[in-house]
Order: C-alpha cells, then structure tokens, then sequence
C-alpha cells in the first residue's frame, strides 16, 4: 500500500509557518517544546486510539490511568529522593527506571480490572459506556485522595535532567529531549509490534474485521483485553512523563488531560497509530506556539485545528484502516 505522506508534511509546514513570527532562538526553544509535549500527549492517547479502533470502547475513564500510573511512580521517586538529587546521570536513570515499571505495572493491572469489571458488561453500547466510565473516572480520582491524600505531590526533575542546554543563543531544556526521545522509542516499539509481528497483524486485522479473525480460530476476547491492559500501561507511562514535565502530581490531571487527548485521537483518525502520532505532535506545536504568541487562544487553536483537519479529511488524517 503507498504511503500516504500528505499528512506528515503538515509538522514541518506548521513549524514553518511559526518562524517568521518570532525570532530564530525563540522558534527553536519552542519547537523543541512542542515536540516534547506532542510524544508525551501521543504516550497517553495511544491506548486510548487503539482501545477504540479494536474494541469500539469509548473509554471516558482513560484519564485515570494517567493519574495512578504518575502517582504509583512517584511514591518510587520520593522514597528514592537521594538518588534523585545526586548528581549523576546512572543513579538518576536508577530511580526513574522502577518509577516508571511502577507506573506502567499499576496502570496495567487497573486497566485489567477496569476492562473485567466496568467495561466487559457494555460492549456494544456507546451510551452506557460513557456513562460508565465517567463514573469510574470520578470513583479512582476519589480513591486517590483516600490513598494518597487529596493534595498535590511535588515532584522535581532528576538533578542531571533539570536545567538547559544552549544551541547557540536558543535554550532547550535537557527533560524535553528525554521526552522526545522516549516518546520516539514508544513509537518505534508500536509501530515495529503493529506491522512487524503476528499480534500486530492481528490486532490490524481485528480493527478491520473482527469477524474475520475470529472465524479463523483466534480468541479476539483475549486480544482486547491485552490491548486495553497495554493502553493502559502506556496512559500511566505518559502520566508520569507528564507529571515530571509539569513537576507536580494531582488526582485530577488525567481529566485534564482528556479534552486534548480527544482532540489528538479524532485528528489522527480513531483507532490510527500514525495518525494519533502525526495528530499529538500538531497538537503540541500549535499549542506552544499559539501558547507564545497569543496564550489565551492556546486550547482554542487545537480546536480550531480540529475543525480544519476534519473538513478536509473528515475521517482524520490517517483512518484505523492505515494505522
């Protein structure tokens, strides 16, 4: 199938268009910026993406595994608060490797039981499921309060990764290329699972026609369940990558989260990979540099965004038929 790259060439002419409206510096910093929030909104919304394209699950509760998954990792990084002030590099990586096993483990066991307990009786149903879901997203914010109290936790940057970096007379700040680059290697992994391996092909295949991989002797059950326990274990990655960005964890960032990771999903094409990759890194740009330039009109300009995209592609930029 030829590759469609109309879509991706919308990144570096967004960012083109950004440049003569601020000075070179400015425009580097904050593009890199944009890049960074873009991975990291691509790491929360792309279980949500797949959960949908798969399983036809309006998941509104999505935003909770965000939360639990930042704040399972950040009672990690506060109990090895030593090593992450040290100024090394290996003792940093250290403490944030089992933080983030931490957030990915818990958010993927709470997607489980979610899946088995509050989703399984609704398949089918779009209402019941927002209905649903909606109300365990207000359930697990209130849990967190009773586990891990009701106020906001700081957490720092690990010490080497705080701080910037000069590119001539443009800062770049050294946490937002560890975004990029680790949001870089989730994509890469995806992409590598989705068309390189036999489970992609099936959850491909599943996305396309259910029917058709079931009559061929595979427990698609057994599939959903393993996608929505994967995207919920990269909601919780994305949480804590967020939640370092922003240095502060609170029950109800992942609702927060939930109107931009919407609008990234529908951009991209319900159900695409690619295109909630190529969706959330418009996302990120446009925010930062509308964020800049008129901040007031930083959540608006998404929308505005939305729209456009939509008019001309109503389906998205890349229907799950290309994911």
């Amino acid at each position: 199938m030829k590759t469609d790259w109309l879509p991706l060439a919308l990144i570096p002419l967004l960012a083109l268009a950004a440049l003569p409206l601020v000075s070179t510096p400015t425009w580097l910093t904050l593009t890199v910026a944009g890049l960074a929030m873009g991975m990291m909104i691509f790491m929360m919304a792309c279980g949500l993406t797949l959960v949908f394209g798969l399983m036809d699950v309006m998941n509104f509760a999505h935003g909770a595994f965000i939360s639990v998954g930042a704040y399972a990792a950040a009672s990690v990084l506060i109990a090895m608060k030593g090593s992450m002030q040290a100024p090394s590099l290996a003792e940093n990586l250290m403490a944030m490797a089992p933080a983030l096993a931490a957030a990915v483990a818990v958010a993927g066991l709470l997607g489980w039981i979610f899946e088995r307990v509050v989703i399984r009786p609704v398949y089918g149903d779009h209402l019941k499921q927002i209905l649903v879901t909606m109300g365990g997203l207000i359930v697990v914010e209130q849990l967190i309060h009773v586990v891990w109290g009701p106020d906001m936790i700081p957490l720092p940057k690990p010490a080497t990764i705080t701080g910037s970096v000069l590119l001539g007379d443009a800062a770049i700040e050294r946490y937002r290329m560890l975004a990029v680059l680790v949001g870089l290697a989730v994509f890469a992994a995806l992409w590598l699972v989705l068309n390189r391996t036999r489970l992609g092909l099936l959850i491909r295949a599943g996305v396309e026609n259910t029917e058709m991989v079931e009559s061929l002797g595979y427990r698609v059950r057994r599939l959903f369940v393993a996608v929505f326990v994967a995207g919920s274990a990269l909601a919780g990655l994305g949480g804590v990558m967020w939640a370092m960005y922003q240095e502060s964890v609170s029950a109800g960032m992942g609702m927060q989260m939930m109107v931009v990771i919407f609008i990234v999903i529908i951009i991209g094409g319900m159900g695409s990979v690619g295109g909630c990759f190529v969706g959330a890194l418009l996302v990120g740009l446009m925010a930062n540099y509308i964020g800049y330039l008129a901040p007031k009109l930083a959540l608006g300009s998404n929308i505005l965004l939305m729209v456009l995209v939509l008019l001309w592609r109503p389906r998205g930029l890349y229907p799950a038929s290309k994911a």
